[in-house]
């Protein structure tokens, strides 16, 4: 097996049962995809996956109740402080919706999410998500930005102290991404790209 350098990844799963935030708009309009639930199950996947392959996971919220945004932010800043931030990368794991009205629409594909403080490895990080998602035809029908990321103030990227991204996996109000998202097909797309990702990543320090 390639040695590779030894990085924690922390791996963060949004949301929860019931969310704390946006109750009734974290799911697909028909009910059939549940984002704390499919999160969740992608991120146990993608913990296994990399574990397999030699490389030191924590899932930061793997209980099913909702754990506040502050308490996941504390638990990878002392992972940080213990470690080294630069010996920590924290990917958090969501799907998008191009609205809140319980409606289903035409928007579709994958996004990274960085913060406006986020920091070199951070962005290396999100290119290659997106670059990847590119090759796997998961980008959808949006025009994606020349940086290869979008930028938003979200508390998983904009307050840890390691690089981070946060991860949209296509859209819950759209039903071909649904279809698609809750098939075997799907979900090993999603981890795939996930796991290769990473390791990537941790391949490029």
């Amino acid at each position: 097996m390639e040695q590779l350098p030894k990085i924690k990844v922390a791996i963060d799963n949004g949301h929860g049962d019931p969310p704390l935030t946006g109750i009734g708009s974290k799911q697909s309009p028909d009910g059939r995809l549940k984002e704390y639930h499919y999160c969740r199950e992608i991120a146990q996947r993608v913990s296994r996956q990399l574990t397999l392959r030699g490389i030191d996971t924590i899932l930061l919220a793997p209980e099913k109740t909702d754990t506040p945004l502050r308490e996941r932010v504390r638990k990878v800043n002392g992972w940080a402080r213990k470690l080294g931030a630069a010996n920590v990368v924290l990917v958090s794991i969501h799907n998008n919706a191009a609205g809140a009205d319980g409606k289903w629409h035409s928007a579709r594909g994958f996004s990274v999410f960085l913060s406006k403080n986020a920091s070199e490895k951070s962005r290396r990080l999100a290119r290659i998500f997106t670059d990847n998602a590119t090759a796997m035809g998961l980008m959808g029908n949006r025009a994606v930005p020349k940086e290869k990321y979008w930028v938003q103030s979200l508390a998983m990227t904009r307050d840890t102290a390691c690089p981070a991204v946060l991860t949209e996996n296509l859209f819950q109000d759209n039903r071909e991404d649904v279809d698609f998202l809750l098939s075997e097909e799907g979900k090993q797309a999603i981890t795939k790209l996930h796991v290769d990702s990473i390791i990537q990543y941790i391949k490029s320090l």
